[in-house]
């Protein structure tokens, strides 16, 4: 490392502080990672953070950052990155646009080496007052080929079967985000998707499901109905499951419902010429783990108890957590706290909270939510 016995003891003793290259290399000595070193826990990294987890000082990183277009737009030196790091105004009238600062965050994350929702994430920890940068777009592309492949691969009853359930999938979105609207309370996304498909009754009693009516509407709904979906589901287009309902008047039947995969949806999509659903912007959370933080969100200051709240969200949302070992950190949405008895004397529970900055992203990005999953709910509800 280049250092002597006496510089090891004075960091040891706190007398010290390492620069960040030598805790870098000091943690590749010890075998452990910079936030084991240095007591970070995951989903809780600050700009600081990431320049030392990437073993450069506040001179290397602006020189990699003037060589990029918008590093000479801020007109990035040492002494700016530090200020950026400790929260302090940054001098220039472009720190303040939004735009340049999200175009920065990419920069960053490249020279880091990380994920840009790891750098915005670090961003809004460390300056929690400032506008947050706003990432430019992403692309739109066309359809990808394995879609249309896809679709060209189906014969043409296929195709109608698959994209009238698109359709219907599509209407229940819809008829979902009008109850909601209507402050009316809707199921778990995962209960409405599976779409009612047929009644094991006979149809003088129980009628048609509406994607029955839609397919006798376009001509293909007859005895091989269920040949048909079978065959979609062996593609891995749908999902094909039973259970039972009550019929008035019939007592309880088998009832068969069909979702449409993420495969299928954009299968369908390329076929009928709609847009491909592009993935959410780098920085935010997919529909499962939005909703996974709305419902913390949701319970208030009391929080969920720890036992509301398993399976694998709390690797991508908690601190302390990461997916893998190796893996990036979570994002740090949310945490466990103690609940203490009168006193303080012992632990009563733990039960899950947002974190400030979990509760910042839903602030800042809510509007953004609201319009790429309108079927989520709302922290209000």
């Amino acid at each position: 490392m280049g250092v002597t016995y006496r510089v090891v003891v004075y960091w040891e003793e706190g007398r010290y502080v390492p620069e960040a290259r030598n805790v870098h290399r000091l943690a590749d000595a010890l075998g452990c990672t910079t936030a084991e070193l240095t007591g970070t826990p995951s989903g809780s990294e600050t700009l600081i953070d990431l320049r030392y987890a990437a073993g450069l000082t506040a001179e290397e990183v602006a020189t990699r950052l003037r060589a990029t277009a918008v590093g000479r737009d801020l007109f990035v030196d040492a002494h700016k990155v530090r200020s950026l790091e400790r929260g302090r105004q940054v001098s220039g009238w472009n720190w303040r646009k939004p735009g340049h600062t999200g175009r920065l965050v990419q920069q960053l994350a490249a020279v880091y080496k990380v994920p840009v929702r790891m750098v915005m994430d670090a961003w809004m920890r460390t300056r929690p007052t400032d506008e947050p940068p706003r990432l430019p777009e992403r692309e739109r592309h066309g359809p990808p080929a394995s879609a249309v492949e896809g679709w060209e691969g189906l014969n043409e009853r296929q195709q109608v079967y698959l994209g009238e359930i698109l359709r219907d999938d599509q209407m229940t979105e819809t008829e979902m985000w009008m109850r909601r609207q209507n402050q009316v309370r809707v199921p778990p996304a995962k209960q409405w998707r599976k779409l009612p498909f047929a009644l094991d009754a006979p149809t003088e009693v129980v009628g048609h499901t509406r994607l029955q009516q839609r397919l006798r509407s376009a001509g293909v709904h007859d005895q091989g109905a269920g040949a048909t979906l079978h065959s979609l589901e062996r593609l891995g287009l749908i999902k094909v499951t039973k259970d039972r309902v009550e019929v008035p008047g019939v007592g309880e039947v088998d009832r068969t419902l069909v979702e449409i995969t993420r495969r299928g949806r954009a299968c369908a999509r390329a076929g009928l010429g709609e847009p491909a659903e592009s993935p959410p912007p780098a920085h935010l959370l997919s529909e499962w783990l939005w909703g996974v933080l709305l419902r913390v969100a949701a319970a208030g200051p009391e929080g969920l108890h720890e036992s509301e709240l398993t399976g694998k969200s709390l690797f991508y949302l908690a601190v302390g957590y990461r997916p893998k070992r190796q893996a990036h950190p979570s994002r740090g949405f949310i945490e466990l706290r103690p609940r203490m008895a009168p006193g303080d004397t012992h632990v009563l529970e733990y039960r899950w909270h947002t974190t400030a900055l979990g509760q910042q992203h839903i602030a800042s990005y809510l509007h953004v939510y609201t319009e790429m999953y309108p079927a989520a709910a709302s922290p209000a509800q």
